[in-house]
């Protein structure tokens, strides 16, 4: 995987609709920062628009399958067009312009017709795939068997060399990785997709980390900004900070950008930088923005004066 790995929700029309002429610009930026790109998509992303943009995108480029690493987050598919201005079921208010519905689909059986699915979109073979939120399917009365059942169908391709190269996880609650990890589920990579950040890094999650890591797993950090929070957002982990229910959190950001002024560094960069101090192998980075792109790979480039580190503290 190439150190910074480009995320696509944007493509699934995530917040707002984004024309395909954008969406082409921004596929072939990734080939200017990388002569051969990781991305990171989903079935989840815009119910299959963003698979469906990027081999649109690809083939407007001269491109095809080979000239990338896709990993493709599995459990969601298609399940109904949608009518006119209607809003999908699923993350009301978050997805725009989608032609059709998304239904999750985490079993044993289940994980191959999302796998057949996210082929048929994308229009080539995925190397690499994972389940998608585990944790969120759990958190919502699914059953930890259904998930141990789709690992077994996903190894199972990997193994019988169906075109899957290696199986992985991406989840937002870092327990539940570990939990499936701890039960003999034994993943090729991890995407983190809400710790370990600047702000939050439990000593618990940064020793899972390193027996992972000495396991031989691929870490990706997909959740270095905190949801934006250490950039300035105020929305933090997916949901609106509170000034006084995270007060420490406001208060670490201001300390934290204060020191990056003072020094004159790029706080994104020092975010992004965090991730591979700890020994990840990549950080996913999302943009909207063509222009954004290759500045986003330089990112993993960024190596900050350890005298910095020493005044944060962390």
């Amino acid at each position: 995987m190439t150190p910074i790995i480009f995320g696509t929700s944007c493509l699934g029309n995530l917040y707002r609709e984004i024309p395909m002429e954008t969406k082409v610009a921004i596929a072939a930026e990734w080939f200017k920062a990388y002569s051969h790109p990781t991305i990171d998509s989903a079935g989840k992303y815009g119910a299959g628009l963003s698979l469906e943009c990027i081999g649109k995108a690809l083939k407007a480029l001269g491109k095809t399958g080979n000239d990338i690493d896709i990993s493709v987050k599995l459990g969601w598919r298609r399940s109904r067009r949608l009518a006119p201005g209607e809003e999908p079921t699923f993350e009301p208010g978050a997805w725009k312009g989608l032609e059709w519905d998304a239904v999750q689909d985490i079993s044993r059986s289940g994980i191959i017709r999302c796998y057949d699915e996210a082929r048929s979109l994308l229009g080539f073979d995925i190397r690499m795939v994972s389940v998608h939120d585990p944790d969120e399917f759990l958190a919502g009365g699914g059953s930890l068997d259904d998930v141990i059942g789709a690992y077994k169908s996903l190894f199972e391709l990997r193994d019988d060399q169906e075109g899957v190269e290696s199986v992985g996880i991406g989840a937002k609650d870092w327990r539940v990785i570990k939990e499936l990890w701890d039960r003999g589920v034994r993943f090729d990579w991890t995407m983190f997709a809400c710790a370990p950040t600047l702000l939050v890094h439990p000593p618990e999650l940064l020793e899972f980390v390193k027996r992972l890591k000495a396991a031989g797993v691929t870490l990706i950090d997909s959740a270095v900004f905190n949801g934006g929070f250490l950039m300035g957002s105020n929305m933090l982990d997916y949901r609106e900070a509170d000034p006084e229910r995270d007060a420490e959190a406001f208060a670490f950001r201001d300390r934290y950008l204060a020191l990056c002024r003072e020094r004159s560094l790029d706080p994104a960069a020092v975010a992004v930088e965090y991730a591979f101090r700890l020994g990840f192998d990549s950080v996913a980075l999302n943009t909207s923005n063509p222009k954004r792109v290759v500045q986003n790979a330089r990112y993993g480039e960024h190596r900050s004066p350890e005298a910095f580190w020493d005044a944060l503290g962390v």
